[in-house]
């Protein structure tokens, strides 16, 4: 065993299907033995695809996966002590429950008395004694998930694989579940990798959660740390509900949102553009003028435990996760304390990419062109003829010439209209700010682009991202730079 009792490290994965075109980026974690690891994130985020290749049903692009410090990348599954248990069980429906759960120890070959203790013992961890002689057909569906993890635990394995196994379940019995296979682990003291997009199933069970989006991994870390601090605002959308706003550092112990300045404990420098994060508890309502701002309540739903109130504040809307109902018009306070507000920087790398220019000067991005004089980036040329010539009447040569470009999200907007916009794609993901909405679109060739937008946008639209041409900051890549726009 390597010297840091690591059982599975992912080193610097890519995965590639059509075109290839990668879905995974350069995935790199490690996970101890022992643990409960959970994969967490939208559909289409790459988890089971990195589970596949733990499993050995997919091969990596590129990269290693590495058993105890041993690279098993290409190993066949049959071959690698792991087993995985699906969303919809596969069990063998002519079979009864024994010999379901007997069916790999068979084909092993080992004895029957060998046989019988080993399903005794699963049997009693998944707690269906005296169900040896059910047909699976006779099952519920909590009973027949049981049978699935025994079968995948009776065989020993160091790893369980589990991809979504508790999605076929009503709501009462996934909550049970969830309990029970978090006492299995414990019981068996193997290590669980396990897949789901249900952030309560990733919280109730897990010792670390693998945040993902767009196959790229967001944050990892324990349960407390997603949920109280997360790296981004997706991190923080996705798990529970936060309030997240555009904000900007006045000073090292205050953050301005909202058109109101408010206390904080990070230690980012004053001008610091950040993401404000505050979760619905932590924000207190009181009469008015006895807060930092007021609102207006425009909602407030039962949620069983607490009231859901939403509040305008202007042009900017909060949540409050209140024991009080507040009645639809009551003009409160809000009340945040400095511990309920959590900054993260903003990605400045957002929105850009640099071009190539041709030799009439015009650039192109990815065989799309991009609305940007190249004149900017030559102070004092002048067109002369089909090209260009400098200040001095010397020719330019533009063909592969480089140019940085970026723009704000706020500068730019979606549209319907494919002609109208000057990049493409689909919305991949939706963040709402507070009184806009931040999305994220993905294209061809997996550029993703940022904008800001107050329309409400589904996820999968295809659409055009409009950015009027004064809104692009470029300037000439030279091959001494390395300092990004700012």
């Amino acid at each position: 065993m390597n010297k840091d009792n690591y059982i599975i490290e992912l080193k610097h994965i890519r995965k590639c299907y059509e075109k290839d075109t990668p879905v995974i980026f350069d995935y790199n974690l490690q996970v101890k033995k022992g643990e409960f690891v959970t994969f967490l994130g939208p559909s289409g985020c790459g988890k089971t695809t990195i589970l596949r290749m733990i499993a050995g049903f997919e091969e990596p692009t590129s990269g290693e996966i590495l058993f105890h410090g041993e690279d098993i990348s290409h190993l066949p599954p049959h071959k690698r002590p792991v087993n995985t248990v699906f969303q919809h069980y596969a069990l063998f429906p002519h079979l009864n429950v024994f010999e379901n759960i007997a069916f790999g120890l068979k084909q092993k070959k080992l004895d029957r008395d060998v046989i019988a203790a080993k399903v005794g013992r699963v049997l009693s961890i998944v707690d269906l004694e005296g169900f040896e002689k059910r047909r699976i057909g006779s099952l519920s569906g909590g009973q027949q998930q049981r049978v699935a993890i025994a079968r995948a635990i009776v065989n020993e394995p160091e790893i369980l694989l589990l991809d979504e196994p508790l999605g076929a379940l009503d709501y009462k019995m996934r909550q049970e579940m969830q309990l029970e296979l978090k006492q299995m682990h414990d019981d068996l003291g193997i290590t669980f990798i396990f897949v789901t997009h249900d952030q309560e199933e990733a919280l109730t069970m897990s010792d670390k959660i693998v945040v993902m989006a767009g196959g790229v991994i967001q944050q990892v870390g324990t349960p407390e740390q997603i949920y109280n601090t997360p790296e981004n605002a997706f991190v923080a959308d996705f798990i529970g509900e936060s309030n997240i706003f555009n904000g900007v550092k006045t000073a090292v112990d205050q953050v301005r949102f909202a058109d109101t300045v408010f206390p904080c404990q990070d230690d980012y420098p004053r001008g610091t553009v950040v993401d404000v994060i505050i979760r619905p508890e932590d924000i207190g309502l009181t009469r008015a003028g006895a807060g930092l701002l007021d609102g207006t309540v425009i909602s407030s739903i039962f949620r069983g435990k607490y009231y859901d109130v939403t509040i305008q504040c202007g042009d900017n809307e909060f949540i409050s996760q209140n024991t009080r109902e507040f009645a639809v018009g009551t003009v409160v306070g809000l009340v945040i304390e400095a511990e309920g507000i959590h900054n993260v920087p903003y990605d400045l790398s957002i929105n850009h990419f640099v071009a190539t220019a041709d030799a009439r000067g015009a650039l192109w991005f990815n065989d799309t062109l991009v609305p940007i004089d190249i004149k900017r980036v030559f102070p004092g040329a002048q067109v002369q003829g089909d090209g260009l010539v400098s200040d001095q009447g010397e020719a330019i040569q533009t063909a592969g010439v480089q140019v940085e470009f970026a723009f704000s999200p706020k500068f730019a907007r979606l549209s319907d209209n494919p002609e109208e916009g000057c990049f493409h794609g689909n919305i991949t993901s939706i963040i709402y700010m507070g009184d806009h909405y931040n999305y994220r679109v993905t294209g061809d060739n997996n550029e993703e682009y940022a904008v800001d937008d107050k329309w409400l946008w589904n996820v999968g639209d295809a659409v055009s991202v409009v950015v009027p041409p004064d809104r692009f900051r470029c300037r000439l890549v030279e091959a001494e730079e390395e300092e990004a726009l700012p």
